[in-house]
């Protein structure tokens, strides 16, 4: 069997009607990737929607990093986008990520459109890994690749603290997969956005003190 050049993970939560367009958008601009959303196990509405849409999926609680560790674990493809539900994929992203596997990187931050320091080409919010990466622990050495202490927030600067330490890290500004999101008024606020809110300052204060392990 042949694997597909991706797997794209899509941790979701309280967003059925997320399901079709997110899974439309990976369809259309990287047709042969493998799609797997990663709900909770009670979330019927949820879990409802992604049967009708004939979507791949596997339930896991937690959070956004334990959802992307559990899927890493099970799937297979050489490398792994680490997605969202509230996520629109532009044409090009893959081929462009895969170019800089091609040349060494092993973490690839693409453009959400959405904050600043991202547009700037100074941070990123999702991203594409390899495998091998994906394989590695934490700067801590837990299981990875990402943290699971944050509740939310804070989890993408890690990821880029610690790639970044062990030079394997390529931003490029070039690379779309915009962020529909309610702070850049792309996607109305709700109950999601606000558990993550509620969180941010404890988040923020962990990996302050966190930071020493990259510095």
């Amino acid at each position: 069997m042949t694997l597909p050049r991706v797997d794209v993970l899509v941790p979701v939560l309280g967003r059925p009607h997320r399901v079709l367009p997110t899974l439309e958008s990976i369809r259309a601009t990287a047709p042969d990737a493998h799609v797997l959303f990663i709900p909770d196990p009670d979330d019927e509405a949820e879990l409802n929607a992604l049967r009708r849409a004939g979507a791949a999926f596997s339930a896991h609680a937690g959070g956004y990093a334990a959802k992307i560790n559990y899927g890493v674990r099970i799937t297979h493809a050489p490398t792994i986008f680490l997605g969202a539900d509230d996520l629109e994929w532009h044409p090009g992203w893959l081929e462009a990520c895969l170019e800089h596997v091609d040349d060494g990187a092993q973490v690839v931050g693409v453009n959400d459109l959405c904050t600043r320091r991202v547009r700037r080409g100074e941070h990123a919010t999702h991203f594409l890994i390899t495998r091998r990466y994906a394989t590695e622990r934490t700067i801590d050495g837990s299981p990875g690749p990402l943290f699971e202490g944050y509740d939310h927030s804070c989890v993408d600067d890690e990821l880029v603290a610690t790639a970044r330490r062990r030079g394997v890290l390529v931003i490029d500004s070039a690379i779309v997969v915009e962020h529909h999101h309610a702070i850049n008024g792309r996607a109305p606020d709700d109950e999601t956005y606000r558990k993550g809110r509620a969180r941010l300052e404890q988040d923020r204060d962990l990996f302050i003190a966190r930071s020493h392990l990259w510095m």
